[in-house]
């Protein structure tokens, strides 16, 4: 079980830590989100250079077929093309992310983070010289393959936290996350709309794989390692060798088996909880600046500000709100207000009759949802012993990238054959199916 400093001395370091922890997550989320505007731009791109032949062929190929099966044009297919890419990261991130939470439960959490941000920064490195599509795929597959430092970094804070504040503290990873996807699409509509290529005054360096997107892929490499240099200056080791004793076998091999299998019903109800949500969550994410372009017109402009106003909400409850809550709630009952209030944001939004009626959904929307994720993460850590925190805690990260695998091409789907409006009340019914699962969950002891 964590426990608080046994000294006033240690005061100071636990603080650092957290402040560290903070850091290391914002940087994190900076580099993996800047990708996130250049979506269409990057499919234009790689369809002059590549043509329609290789695995861009042939994955263009299925959206296309699919999209014609629904009775869609290409527009929609190179929709369906960019949530396939997108889920090869989230797929990585699924099998891998208990894997790194694992191993940190049996070598300590800061040489698997040196590892984990090293990986990342080889697979952004590989970005920066993508001419053709295949470096592309890599590059997002070498970076997901290592991107455990969200499960990793949850288990550090866990480490520094007594039981009492344990889903307080969890709201610095959400406040950490929410500030990251924000700041980090920020950088790469800014590259784009700036015209930041390396190929304008240097056209001959394409011979080297530089490419259009080569200034965001190399900020996101430089942000990585301001990031590694930051973990091996200032973290300090937060799991001590006597809590890693015994700990010999760190292997995951199935995700969904290994949540399955675990013996602790609570953690397993709390995990099924979260995953519900976060579909009908993620199927916001994919589904609301296509919903505002085609209920108001909106446009790029518009839209980013949309985003931002949802960001601003989700890190002011995460940092803020959410603390001051916790004060006189148990988490139970936070993450029962979290899952009630996303029910009425999602029917607000699906059935928004102008703008404002929009913002102020998506406004009820991101405080729900900064309730729902410090006290989901901060109640699956209390229910699980100290020792198998990394573990655990990498499990319910892997669900969370599971649903961000899946949902993204569903949710696109159900959008453009049934319409925004069917998908918004398909997640208000999806959270309030969560909410059911959630009123059975006991309040841990503190």
């Amino acid at each position: 079980m964590a426990t608080a400093p046994a000294s006033p001395s240690a005061k100071p370091v636990r603080a650092l830590s957290l402040g560290v922890i903070f850091l290391t997550l914002y940087i994190d989320l900076v580099g993996f989100s800047i990708i996130f505007p250049l979506g269409p731009n990057l499919i234009d791109y790689y369809l002059r250079v590549d043509g329609r032949t290789g695995v861009l062929g042939w994955l263009l190929a299925q959206s296309t077929a699919i999209a014609h099966a629904l009775g869609r044009d290409d527009a929609f297919a190179a929709v369906l093309f960019g949530g396939v890419v997108t889920s090869f990261f989230s797929i990585l991130q699924f099998v891998f992310s208990p894997i790194w939470g694992g191993l940190s439960d049996r070598l300590g959490r800061r040489p698997v983070l040196l590892t984990t941000v090293a990986g990342t920064a080889l697979g952004y490195l590989i970005w920066v010289f993508s001419g053709s599509f295949w470096l592309f795929l890599l590059s997002r597959l070498v970076s997901g393959a290592f991107s455990g430092n969200l499960s990793v970094a949850t288990a550090a804070v866990a480490d520094v936290t007594t039981r009492a504040e344990r889903s307080k503290a969890m709201g610095v990873v959400g406040a950490a996350f929410g500030l990251g996807l924000v700041t980090g699409p920020t950088l790469g509509g800014m590259a784009d709309a700036l015209h930041w290529n390396f190929l304008t005054g240097h056209p001959g360096l394409a011979r080297w794989g530089i490419n259009p997107f080569s200034v965001p892929a190399l900020i996101a490499l430089v942000m990585c390692l301001v990031n590694q240099v930051w973990v091996y200056r200032r973290f300090k080791e937060t799991l001590p060798p006597t809590a890693r004793a015994g700990l010999t076998d760190t292997r995951v091999r199935n995700p969904l088996r290994a949540i399955l299998m675990l013996d602790n019903a609570n953690v397993r109800r709390a995990n099924i909880v979260a995953f519900t949500y976060s579909i009908a969550f993620v199927a916001m994410e994919t589904s609301i600046t296509f919903l505002a372009a085609q209920r108001f017109n909106y446009g790029v402009t518009q839209n980013t500000k949309l985003l931002v106003w949802l960001g601003f909400f989700s890190i002011l409850t995460q940092g803020y709100i959410v603390r001051k809550v916790l004060k006189n709630k148990g988490e139970v009952t936070v993450l029962n207000l979290g899952l009630g209030l996303s029910f009425l944001g999602l029917l607000t939004i699906g059935l928004a009759p102008s703008p404002w009626i929009l913002y102020a959904g998506l406004a009820v929307l991101a405080i729900g949802s900064g309730l729902v994720n410090p006290s989901t993460s901060g109640l699956i850590s209390l229910y699980s012993e100290a020792s198998e925190q990394g573990r655990v805690l990498g499990i319910f990260r892997s669900l969370g990238s599971l649903s961000r695998a899946i949902t993204p091409l569903l949710a696109g789907i159900v959008f453009w054959a049934c319409g925004s409006t069917t998908v918004f009340l398909a997640g208000a019914a999806i959270a309030i199916g969560a909410l059911a699962l959630a009123r059975r969950l006991p309040q841990p002891a503190k």
